[in-house]
């Protein structure tokens, strides 16, 4: 079962899974001032004890289930930590696990994501995402030689697939980037590695309705219809029947840990899932997945030396990294927020939430979805109409 297609696929799945997330980290920290111990105790728990959910789903359902911390969630949170603390952030988590585990438990997961258009969802996550895209184009302004190089070998890995199949365009991109960055002395020269194990922390939340307002839920719509929703939608397609239920349920209790640790949300991660899945028997695709969660493990033992790596790094490079590995979210995004029906609420949606203000001190994320589900309900009513006769 452990052949060259379960390897190449869990290997693949890892890398993209560790490479251009970790700009988002990264990117998350600068905005709430997180420490090397925060960011290493967010890798340990968000790839560590996730590995061990992909492992026993994957080994006990004979699926390819993929589990990691929500990139989208984590863009949110970063977003928020401009008026939130850590503190507030965790009792965020918390929150959203116990409301996915309710979801999860009842089976209400289907009927909950139903009141809110798909296409206003994703036009939140492009909005969410917009400013990634923007800043990969600032980049060649901050730092052009590391822009340019990023850029030109995840092109290249894009445009061959002889190379792209062993080496992911944001791979390459990685690889390009971090070349530029040795040759030319760019990292920060107060940073010195930490070479430790992990050790997370457990945090203690602080309850605030600002918190509970702003976070809980755009979290809860980034886990269930963004990750999860196109994680089961490459099961399926696959020709798998996903426990749907268990999967929500999962993300919610191990939320609980996960974000007691500092680390955002639990999802199915939808993408790893897609790879896990490019290719070999269906009967043995499962066991990619075990390979996927082996080398998250091990990626989250040596937490502490990537975090103080990670922040070496010059901000051009996570940007660039960041906004090379979410195009092709922002890509599907603008599709399917824009075509069909609700593209007026979806335009609004993306409008507000790509927007930089704040109401009453809650982000753009969550009045963006407000405002789109008011605009379309009032503008809106013959796709409502059409959309409830269709099922």
């Amino acid at each position: 079962m452990l052949n060259q297609h379960t390897l190449g696929n869990g290997v693949v799945g890892f890398l993209f899974a560790t490479t251009g997330p970790m700009a988002v980290i990264f990117a998350a920290a600068s905005r709430g001032n997180l420490s090397a111990a925060d960011i290493a105790s967010w890798v340990a728990a968000g790839y560590g004890l996730t590995a061990l959910v992909t492992m026993a789903f994957s080994v006990y359902h004979r699926q390819p289930l993929a589990f990691s911390w929500t990139i989208a969630g984590g863009v949110v949170v970063g977003t928020a930590f401009d008026r939130l603390s850590l503190n507030e952030a965790v009792a965020a988590y918390l929150v959203t696990g116990v409301v996915m585990a309710v979801l999860g438990a009842t089976g209400l997961v289907t009927r909950v994501m139903a009141l809110v258009p798909i296409p206003l969802v994703m036009a939140m996550v492009a909005g969410m995402f917009f400013p990634w895209g923007v800043g990969l184009v600032k980049a060649f302004g901050d730092h052009f030689a590391i822009a340019a190089a990023m850029v030109g070998a995840y092109v290249i890995a894009a445009m061959l697939p002889a190379i792209g199949r062993y080496v992911p365009p944001v791979v390459a991109a990685l690889i390009a980037g971090v070349i530029v960055v040795v040759a030319d002395g760019s990292t920060a020269p107060d940073r010195t590695v930490t070479w430790a194990l992990a050790t997370p922390i457990v945090y203690a939340p602080a309850f605030t309705v600002r918190a509970m307002v702003e976070l809980v839920i755009p979290l809860t719509v980034t886990v269930i219809g963004i990750h999860n929703a196109q994680g089961l939608a490459y099961l399926r397609t696959a020709g798998y029947r996903p426990p749907e239920n268990a999967i929500t349920l999962a993300c919610g209790l191990g939320t609980l840990v996960t974000g007691a640790l500092g680390s955002v949300p639990m999802c199915l991660v939808g993408p790893v899932t897609g790879i896990l899945n490019l290719s070999g028997p269906t009967a043995h695709r499962w066991v990619s997945a075990v390979v996927f969660a082996v080398l998250c493990g091990i990626f989250a033992l040596f937490a502490p030396v990537i975090a103080t790596v990670g922040l070496a790094l010059p901000p051009a490079f996570i940007a660039a990294l960041g906004g090379l590995a979410l195009l092709g979210v922002l890509q599907t995004a603008f599709v399917h927020g824009f075509k069909g029906r609700f593209t007026l609420g979806a335009t609004v949606t993306f409008i507000v939430t790509a927007s930089p203000v704040t109401i009453f001190n809650i982000s753009a994320a969550f009045w963006g979805l407000v405002f789109g589900a008011l605009v379309s309900a009032l503008l809106e009513r013959d796709d409502h109409r059409a959309a409830r006769e269709t099922g």
